[in-house]
């Protein structure tokens, strides 16, 4: 409860009755509640200073707290406009997002809106959203299980040969694309090999692909999916292998020098 103020401070009967009579006269006679207040009437929280006095000269208060500690002023309701609490009225649930993953675990959630807000004390509304797990299955996981097969880009063949039969000039040179892998996973014999010894944990490789290893769909296999990781073995070096995730990609471009090239 609010401490009240009192007169146990006065000693003898005579001073007592002077004290009351002296604070009565100090109240103005039209001073009963909430509405005699200057402006604000009103005050929201717990605000001790927020009292008014009542008809019997006793102190009433018009803050927020007062509806706790019943010591609201009589006409406090109908001036700070306070009505019923109403409790938090929310609508049905929507349906399940989309996997956040395309393939293997991920989560889904969904989300419900507030149709009524909680007001003068209500009941507070409930959770909004609800997160499950999920495990994505979608036509690009088979992409996500290919191996890549890789080799130096030393391997590289960008010269003409003149001595070509004319069955093989018709074949079209399709414009090659830049994979971005970000290591996650090497063997050890993987730094036996200088070139393959640049395939460290966290280390960002571009992979290109060329038109000859490019299969009918125009992509290279085990160019992986953006986020998933995958997996890799190099083609001439027996032993190295490691898993990859795809950070980006780039069309029509070509690797810088001493990039690995998909078989």
């Amino acid at each position: 409860m609010r401490a009240e103020r009192s007169l146990s401070g006065c000693s003898g009967l005579a001073l007592c009755g002077l004290l009351a009579f002296l604070l009565g006269m100090s109240v103005h006679p039209t001073q009963a509640g909430c509405a005699e207040r200057e402006s604000p009437n009103c005050c929201s929280g717990r605000n001790n200073e927020c009292f008014e006095y009542t008809k019997r000269k006793t102190v009433c208060y018009c803050d927020t707290y007062c509806q706790k500690t019943g010591d609201c002023c009589e006409d406090y309701k109908r001036v700070c406009q306070i009505s019923a609490a109403i409790d938090c009225v929310v609508g049905s649930w929507g349906g399940w997002s989309p996997c956040s993953s395309l393939c293997g675990e991920g989560s889904t959630e969904r989300s419900r809106q507030v149709l009524t807000p909680p007001r003068n004390g209500g009941t507070p509304c409930p959770d909004l959203k609800q997160r499950r797990g999920c495990l994505g299955h979608t036509l690009q996981c088979s992409s996500a299980k290919e191996v890549a097969k890789i080799l130096p880009d030393s391997f590289k063949r960008n010269f003409k040969d003149p001595w070509r039969r004319p069955h093989m000039l018709m074949k079209e040179e399709k414009p090659s694309y830049c994979v971005y892998m970000r290591v996650r996973q090497a063997s050890v014999v993987c730094k036996q090999r200088l070139w393959s010894a640049q395939l460290v944990l966290e280390r960002s490789v571009c992979v290109e692909c060329q038109s000859d290893a490019m299969a009918t769909d125009n992509r290279c296999s085990g160019d992986g999916l953006e986020g998933i990781k995958t997996f890799w073995t190099t083609a001439s070096a027996p032993g190295c292998h490691g898993s990859w995730v795809r950070e980006s990609s780039r069309e029509k471009c070509r690797c810088p020098p001493y990039s690995v090239l998909f078989v």
